[in-house]
């Protein structure tokens, strides 16, 4: 060590730069391909930061560098990344850094695992990898190793694993629904080659003429439909045709049409030309012998049909007026008369539009009837097709007035009086009770004062009947007294009795301030009757008495409100105690009137004072068990004490006739009159 340092020191004395002490310090020659780094130490090496090998390395190694950056290749999955691990220099220039285990080394940490015919041992790696070329480089194609194997002759590409598996080459999996042209029944039986002729995959045609052009021919079309086989033909059997002209064209085959052969009308080529869909196009004949000789128009469809040309079904409910009841039977001679502008044809012109309302045919009927035009000319609204006689007009579904009860019985007159000539529909009528029962009302005696909501209270079933429910109907239900009370009774209104005309309070004293000045509250106890009253009775009180100033307890709860309140002006009962017990106080006031200092309210009998409380602590002298020793005099009403100095009580132990005046307590003491304090100082009593 001694020499190695004195070594480094004739350096620096030299002028050696520290770069050759580290090339001096080297451990050995490094390989051939670092070989011009070795002067440099810095290209892989940072002083004191061993980890920034790793990075240094992945600098000039880019390849591996992105491996691991992406985890992925070899590198990339290793779990330690740092390559001194692995890869070793200073070894001299022929040593290799590889050092690489072919036996034990894991293949599935690369990009190419090896399985099946792969696996080791079956495939060596030299197979793979050629020499003096880089692992990574080595092709991961299949026909880069298997072209010779490709009996395709490319033809079917370069992705060999969507057909063969690396279990076994022969092995081939290949599904052709994946492709544009999908094999079902009878396809699916051919073989490859029976439509990829020489192994060409690519290019092959899908038209079903390029393999049926044969059996085309023998079909007896000989091309003349086209090359669309798939619009008849399908690939479950060639002979049978699933042509469906119902759902392949836009002219349904129905009747007799369905019985014809596809050359009764197709005649030319298929697709070619576009066939007319109109019935004459191919029944003219047919036209000129039925008689109509075109004299109806070409629209056969109207009266014929596709399963008999000689049945005429012609539906008149199609049209704007549809037949029902006795129109159904009636002949079309009734309605379009030959020669008449009404004609279904006139002279080869077009036909006048008949007119739809019941009195174009009706007018005769009308007058039969007896209306004569006064209920105007909308028939149908009471009339039928069934028999003129049969009304089917129901004021209920046809009308916004349906009709209950009595007026279900009213004739149609009694309330459309219309005009001299009792015109329906006339005006309008109002549908507001009063409007026909105005007259009800003023013999009812409401006069009006009621208004004009007679639904309120009546109804249909019966004028005299009474529905209006006080509880369901408003905000305020009646209860108790309330329900037996007569209308009038609150809803006084005007002069005339007017409901509703103002709005009544819901607080009691609305009503009954009469019965609050009778009753001798008065108003001294507020509006809110019903802190005490109810609706059932009103004598019979309910007051919650802690919520007043006088909060009852015990022997108190028992008490009757009389006791306290003798008159029914209740705020003017006493909340001293004196002022209910005054025949009860033994002491005759000497104590004062403030009882509750010394009894409470669960018996009289009982009591607890405590003396201090006064300012007057009862010590020594004073501890005496009679009261009225002191308190001699009954006290004033306000509750000032009856004794108020020494001298009320001592007066006759006084020896000094008041000349020291009336602070005894500054010389005597309570415990004895005969200790005097001398100076500040008790003077010893005599034992």
């Amino acid at each position: 060590m001694a020499l190695l340092v004195c070594a480094v020191l004739a350096f620096q004395v030299a002028g050696v730069s520290a770069q050759n002490v580290e090339t001096v310090l080297m451990p050995g020659k490094l390989i051939a391909g670092h070989a011009k780094y070795e002067d440099d130490c810095s290209h892989c090496h940072v002083r004191f930061d061993k980890s920034a090998q790793s990075r240094l390395c992945a600098g000039c190694h880019k390849e591996v560098g992105a491996d691991i950056q992406t985890k992925r290749g070899y590198h990339g999955r290793l779990a330690d990344t740092a390559c001194r691990r692995c890869h070793t220099d200073h070894k001299g220039r022929e040593a290799g850094v590889v050092q690489l285990d072919r036996d034990r080394f894991e293949h599935d940490k690369t990009d190419f695992p090896l399985r099946g015919g792969h696996a080791a041992p079956r495939t060596k790696c030299a197979s793979c990898h050629l020499p003096k070329a880089k692992f990574r480089d080595a092709p991961s194609q299949c026909q880069s190793c298997h072209r010779k194997d490709d009996v395709h002759k490319g033809g079917l590409g370069a992705r060999c694993e969507n057909c063969h598996s690396d279990r076994d080459w022969k092995g081939a999996r290949f599904d052709h629904d994946q492709t544009r042209f999908r094999l079902e029944d009878k396809h699916r039986g051919v073989s490859c080659d029976a439509c990829h002729k020489d192994g060409q995959y690519k290019e092959t045609p899908r038209e079903c003429s390029s393999c049926h052009r044969d059996d085309d021919m023998s079909k007896g079309h000989k091309g003349r439909f086209g090359n669309k086989c798939a619009s008849c033909h399908h690939v479950r059997s060639w002979k049978d045709s699933g042509f469906n002209h119902d759902r392949e064209t836009k002219f349904g085959l129905r009747g007799k049409h369905r019985q014809a052969s596809c050359q009764s009308c197709h005649r030319g080529v298929l697709y070619q030309e576009k066939l007319q869909t109109a019935c004459v196009a191919c029944h003219r004949k047919d036209d000129q012998e039925k008689g109509h000789k075109a004299s109806l128009g070409e629209r056969c469809e109207s009266c014929h049909n596709e399963r008999s040309w000689r049945t005429s079904d012609f539906d008149h409910d199609k049209t704007e007026f549809g037949l029902k009841g006795k129109h159904r039977s009636a002949r079309c001679e009734a309605c379009h008369k030959p020669g008449t502008p009404n004609a279904v044809v006139s002279a080869g012109k077009p036909r006048e539009k008949l007119p739809t309302h019941c009195v174009a045919c009706h007018r005769a009927d009308d007058q039969k009837i007896g209306h004569r035009g006064g209920f105007g000319d909308r028939c149908e609204s009471c009339h039928g097709e069934k028999s003129w006689r049969d009304l089917v007009f129901q004021h209920d579904r046809d009308t916004r007035y349906p009709l209950k009860g009595k007026h279900s019985q009213a004739r149609c007159v009694a309330c459309h009086r219309g005009t001299a000539a009792n015109h329906l529909y006339a005006d309008k009528l109002s549908a507001e009770c009063v409007a026909c029962h105005r007259q009800d009302d003023s013999s009812k005696g409401h006069r009006g004062g009621y208004g004009d909501k007679c639904q309120s209270c009546h109804t249909e079933r019966a004028w005299r009947e009474v529905t209006f429910a006080h509880d369901r109907d408003t905000k305020y239900p009646l209860r108790g007294r309330h329900a037996q009370a007569g209308c009038e009774a609150c809803h006084r209104g005007t002069g005339a009795n007017h409901l509703y005309a103002n709005r009544l309070g819901t607080t009691c004293i609305a009503c009954h301030r009469k019965d609050d000045e009778g009753k001798g509250h008065r108003g001294q106890l507020g509006d809110d009757c019903a802190s005490c009253h109810r609706e059932t009775d009103w004598k019979v009180p309910r007051y919650d008495h802690t919520k007043a100033r006088f909060a009852l307890t015990g022997a108190h709860l028992r008490s009757t409100c009389a006791a306290c309140h003798r008159t029914v002006a209740f705020r003017d009962a006493p909340r001293n105690c004196n002022g209910c017990h005054e025949k009860e106080d033994v002491h005759k006031r000497r104590l004062g009137e403030a009882c509750g200092q010394c009894h409470n309210t669960r018996t009289w009998n009982s009591w607890d004072f405590d003396h201090r409380k006064t300012g007057f602590p009862l010590e020594a002298g004073h501890a005496i068990k009679d009261c009225y020793a002191c308190h001699r005099s009954p006290m004033s009403s306000s509750g000032s004490r009856s004794v108020r100095g020494c001298t009320d009580c001592h007066r006759d132990d006084d020896a000094h006739d008041g000349r020291f005046g009336q602070q005894c307590d500054r010389c005597h003491v309570t415990q004895s009159w005969t200790d005097l304090r001398m100076n500040g100082h008790h003077k010893p009593t005599k034992k």
